[in-house]
């Protein structure tokens, strides 16, 4: 027996913000999704087999840095990509595109959600 990944969620002061903002960066459609009490938001291809992100509302803000986070690949040029995501609200945590061969740029989502810029190379 094994389990698959069905959802990679993150808890936000602003979660319909947040959702669309992951939408814009992932070109994936956002939803409002209802439960009793506890609405959230997905960010994911209808129908299709792979993780979503996920997005609830909590009463506290961020502490500290991530213990998971995401690593995306452009679908075109890294440095174009970079100036889109930071158009969106993404924040330049650490540069590491010449520290290392394939380098890679740290940023923050709006709520300062940590991910990674991978090489397009």
């Amino acid at each position: 027996m094994s389990s698959s990944i069905l959802n990679v969620t993150f808890d936000c002061l602003d979660a319909a913000s947040i959702a669309q903002f992951w939408s814009a960066v992932t070109g994936w459609p956002w939803s409002k999704q209802e439960m009793p009490g506890n609405p959230f938001w997905v960010v994911g291809e209808p129908g299709r087999a792979g993780p979503r992100l996920v997005f609830v509302n909590v009463p506290e803000a961020k502490q500290g840095k991530n213990r998971v986070h995401l690593d995306i690949v452009p679908d075109g040029s890294q440095t174009e990509e970079l100036a889109r995501l930071k158009a969106l609200g993404a924040r330049v945590m650490d540069d590491r595109r010449h520290t290392s061969p394939g380098g890679w740029v740290v940023l923050a989502d709006p709520e300062g959600n940590e991910f990674d810029l991978e090489t397009d190379e």
